[in-house]
């Protein structure tokens, strides 16, 4: 990173990597509590769901505070490499989409008296959890455009 930064490139990555990681992880989960069985007990399938989202939602928001934090990686990405304005502005632009995405569908889950409409939920995450692949993929090309780092294409 710049000059007077806190921490190295290396060390920014390898937090991202590590962000990167545990959203995968959460991602993960809402994929099997999507599939799990509704029909016998649509209070626990929609609390199971719930309980998910709410980790995808936290993972989510750290990975956009190291991105688009005060000492992010868009920060450094624009500083050193202005040229990679425009694809940081999109991955900028996602994380708004993302969020409200994400918000929308704890609103359709969220407390214990709602029964949620199970196939518009699973067909909601579905397109949540393929934007949130879309993007991890144009994250990880730019960061391996940047820095020749790979931060893991496994998505």
């Amino acid at each position: 990173m710049g000059e007077g930064s806190s921490r190295s490139d290396r060390e920014l990555l390898e937090e991202l990597r590590r962000h990167r990681a545990e959203l995968r992880e959460s991602m993960g989960a809402l994929e099997d509590a999507l599939a799990s069985p509704a029909t016998a007990d649509r209070a626990r399938w929609t609390q199971r769901v719930e309980a998910a989202l709410v980790e995808v939602a936290g993972d989510f928001r750290a990975h956009v505070d190291i991105t688009e934090g005060p000492s992010g990686l868009y920060v450094e990405l624009l500083a050193t490499s202005p040229r990679l304005a425009g694809p940081v502005e999109v991955l900028t632009r996602d994380h708004a989409l993302i969020g409200g995405q994400i918000d929308d569908l704890l609103g359709r889950v969220a407390g214990p008296e709602v029964t949620a409409a199970v196939d518009g939920v699973r067909r909601s995450a579905t397109a949540l959890l393929g934007r949130i692949v879309r993007h991890r993929q144009r994250g990880s090309d730019l960061v391996f455009e940047a820095y020749e780092f790979d931060i893991g294409g496994e998505t």
